[in-house]
């Protein structure tokens, strides 16, 4: 059974959801870093009979400032929620993170949000924590005001595989250079876009490939080429296979980058619905052909390789 979440839009929390366990950060990605934070205050919600929330910020604070990262999130908002009722979390706050909010000073932050709003026991942060106006708070900082308003910072040591810290910024690479399947590995899951499906110039059918197009959003963009993937209709629990281009379409010439699926033994209409892409392997780079006759023989050859992989 998925477990039924409290979502708050600001800091007006019920009184039954202060004094709790409280995480702080942007969670992207949810990998496996940051479950080891979430199975930790798990233990702490066994022991001390409490509750577990998230403080997270929508847009990712990077993406606020830096007006020109348009493709940077590892999962959206949605699937950053979906993927928290499998923890036992009781409550989100998602905070819109604006220009008012981050002219707040962090002593401020600490006194009339944490402590006046919130009055969490224990607040749990990754030791690169930064909050407050020009980033001037951090773990330190939270750390010497524990006793002045009676909580307890909790920040463990991060989680390493391979001497390399398991982190957002570590998995956006790994995606953005292609290897899914490590990546997949550090997120526990196949990573994965969700989006609907737009009208296109059609190429692929009239080449004899039907596609899906799907707008990447504010996705970080894969290696451009050909990935073998899964596909999920919403409201359908039935996983289709597929192939999945990133890419511009440099043999048609396209100008703007797009995801196109190709789902096999698939033949209805699904303009509009919404599609989950589950990444599983990367299969090769994109690459301009010489004319249609090239590419459909290349496509055949990637389909055989995406039905082994998936098989």
């Amino acid at each position: 059974m998925v477990k039924k979440i409290k979502i708050y839009k600001n800091f007006s929390i019920l009184n039954r959801h202060r004094n709790s366990i409280l995480l702080i950060g942007n969670f992207d990605g949810l990998h496996l870093g940051h479950q080891k934070l979430f199975k930790l205050a798990e233990k702490y919600k066994k022991k001390y009979k409490i509750k577990i929330g998230i403080l997270t910020f929508d847009p990712i604070p990077k993406m606020f400032f830096d007006k020109k990262l348009n493709n940077f999130k590892i999962s959206s908002l949605n699937q950053k929620i979906n993927f928290l009722r499998k923890f036992k979390i009781d409550f989100i706050i998602i905070k819109k993170f604006n220009k008012n909010f981050s002219k707040i000073n962090y002593l401020s932050f600490i006194d009339l949000i944490l402590h006046k709003k919130l009055s969490p026991k224990y607040i749990f942060v990754s030791n690169n924590f930064r909050f407050g106006n020009k980033r001037e708070g951090n773990v330190k900082k939270l750390k010497q005001l524990e006793k002045n308003y009676n909580f307890k910072i909790i920040n463990p040591s991060p989680l390493k595989k391979k001497k390399k810290i398991i982190s957002s910024t570590l998995i956006r690479r790994l995606i953005s250079d292609g290897k899914i399947k490590i990546a997949n590995k550090y997120l526990s899951r196949n990573w994965s876009i969700s989006g609907k499906v737009k009208v296109g110039r059609r190429m692929g059918r009239q080449i004899g490939f039907p596609t899906c197009n799907i707008e990447l959003n504010d996705y970080i963009i894969a290696k451009r080429g050909v990935y073998a993937v899964n596909i999920l209709l919403k409201n359908n629990k039935k996983l289709f296979k597929g192939i999945a281009n990133i890419g511009y379409r440099p043999t048609f010439n396209q100008k703007k980058i797009l995801l196109e699926v190709h789902i096999f033994n698939f033949s209805r209409n699904i303009y509009n619905k919404s599609l989950t892409i589950k990444f599983i392997n990367f299969i090769r780079k994109e690459r301009k052909f010489k004319n249609i006759n090239q590419l459909k023989k290349q496509i055949n050859l990637d389909l055989k390789v995406a039905k082994k992989i998936l098989r």
